[in-house]
């Protein structure tokens, strides 16, 4: 089954971020940059990505509304060789755990991979993060548990949460401080359940308000719900973090977010500019409103 040009996502290898092409063995790489314009139309059904590199066996049509854009077979495949799957008990490389936070009271631990630096964090959209500690896989997850259970730390947080709190976000100094907080209650848990094998890291937060964007562009009030054949998103680069691409508009003045997990598995074209129409596919608004049904 012959594809054209379709997106993989976007990654966050560095301070800049990146989104990804593929067709067939091609591989491309497009670099964001804030102020500049983005547009695409979406073409057929949407397919499944398949896993680990691999190209789905079944060529299957996935769901226009999920962020994974893999068939049952694929998502299971995909999901057994990950860190999260806890399938890896042996793997001998360095984790390092992590306290992300995304809003006023929205922070979490995580752990990755010591050799992908802060790459996890931008993915994840984390405006703020510092490191805990580092040391063997297990070690690692323990420490995860064992915040979770002692402090009530979450290791998962919706994406919808995130983007309902990204407009309003407070100064520097009290994301910072929930931070620092956290972090301090986790070091006393030293000897009362933090794993032996796990190195403590000093206190260093990073923020990435600014990489973001998010401190000097407007507030979104709308995302992609999902894509449709033959469905228009076009606007100017404001903002974006982790998977998300805030997109002013030329109608109306307002930025709409879209989660670049809902374009993957899509042939995307290019358009020419519109004047008229900024978005054609359907939207919600952020925080909880009503659908917004149709094409726009």
């Amino acid at each position: 089954m012959a594809f054209g040009w379709r997106c993989t996502g976007v990654a966050w290898p560095g301070d800049v971020p990146q989104l990804g092409w593929s067709k067939g063995a091609e591989r491309r790489v497009s670099t964001l940059a804030y102020g500049a314009g983005l547009g695409f139309r979406a073409v057929g059904e949407r397919h499944c990505v398949g896993a680990r590199g691999n190209v789905c066996p079944l060529g299957a049509v996935v769901s226009a509304r999920s962020t994974g854009a893999r068939c049952p077979e694929c998502a299971r495949l995909d999901r057994a060789h990950s860190v999260a799957a806890d399938t890896l008990l042996d793997d001998p490389r360095t984790y390092r755990v992590y306290l992300a936070w995304f809003g006023p009271g929205l922070v979490k631990v995580g752990i990755t991979r010591e050799e992908r630096g802060a790459a996890r964090l931008r993915e994840q959209g984390a405006v703020v993060f510092s490191w805990l500690g580092r040391g063997p896989l297990m070690a690692a997850r323990r420490t995860e548990e064992v915040l979770r259970a002692a402090l009530g730390v979450p290791d998962r947080i919706p994406y919808a949460r995130k983007r309902a709190v990204r407009g309003q976000l407070p100064g520097e100094r009290e994301r910072f401080g929930e931070v620092g907080e956290l972090y301090g209650r986790a070091a006393e848990l030293e000897g009362r359940g933090w794993p032996e094998s796990l190195e403590r890291l000093p206190l260093d937060v990073v923020d990435h308000g600014g990489i973001f964007g998010l401190d000097r562009a407007r507030r979104a009030t709308r995302s992609v719900r999902e894509l449709v054949d033959g469905g228009l998103v076009e606007g100017e680069l404001v903002a974006a973090a982790g998977p998300d691409l805030h997109l002013a508009m030329k109608r109306g003045g307002g930025v709409v977010v879209l989660d670049t997990r809902l374009i993957t598995g899509w042939e995307l074209a290019a358009v020419e500019p519109v004047a008229a129409n900024d978005v054609r596919v359907p939207l919600i608004d952020i925080g909880g409103g009503g659908v917004q049904g149709g094409l726009f």
